[in-house]
């Protein structure tokens, strides 16, 4: 289940309400901050850019890749761990406006985690340490520690334990390979 906050309204659709949620020129200047780090080919930039003026917490090495659409109005609710990689085009939400009501949910992004491109994180998700979500996955629910998952709807592919049973098998065949 993901962790979110629920903000009922009334009358019109609650994005109608968006700027009673959120300052315009907040969502002006997150627009442009994140236009520019979409574009610009420098990690370090990136992280900085995210850091500065969207306080977004980002690990070290953390590589967002080309095109990463963070969310534009509640950014600061983004954590990424260290040493992830972000894949092309992936969008990262921590906020939905539906008809009746709008929410607002951390995303917490471990580290060493892979994310293939195109993909989509919904607000409120966790996604553990070493994971690896395949491209195209939509994330509509929490991925434990070293699990594999991919889809739409996203399942897991390969449990943790499956995993390192996989890299202890890669790295005996490496290793008996350079005999």
């Amino acid at each position: 289940m993901r962790k979110t906050d629920r903000y009922p309204v009334e009358g019109a659709n609650s994005l109608w309400h968006i700027y009673k949620t959120v300052p315009f020129f907040k969502v002006v200047r997150n627009f442009t901050v994140i236009q520019v780090a979409r574009y610009t080919p420098f990690l370090g930039m990136k992280n900085w850019l995210y850091r500065t003026f969207l306080r977004m917490k980002v690990g070290n090495q953390t590589a967002f890749a080309l095109m990463v659409m963070v969310d534009i109005m509640f950014p600061e609710r983004i954590r990424v761990g260290r040493n992830t990689v972000i894949g092309y085009n992936t969008t990262i939400l921590a906020h939905e406006y539906l008809i009746d009501e709008y929410r607002l949910g951390d995303v917490l992004i471990g580290d060493e985690v892979m994310i293939g491109a195109n993909t989509t994180i919904l607000p409120g998700i966790t996604i553990g340490d070493q994971a690896v979500v395949s491209a195209g996955t939509l994330v509509h629910k929490d991925v434990p520690a070293g699990t594999f998952v991919g889809g739409n709807p996203m399942k897991v592919i390969y449990t943790k334990a499956e995993m390192d049973e996989r890299r202890e098998a890669d790295s005996v065949f490496k290793s008996s390979t350079k005999r």
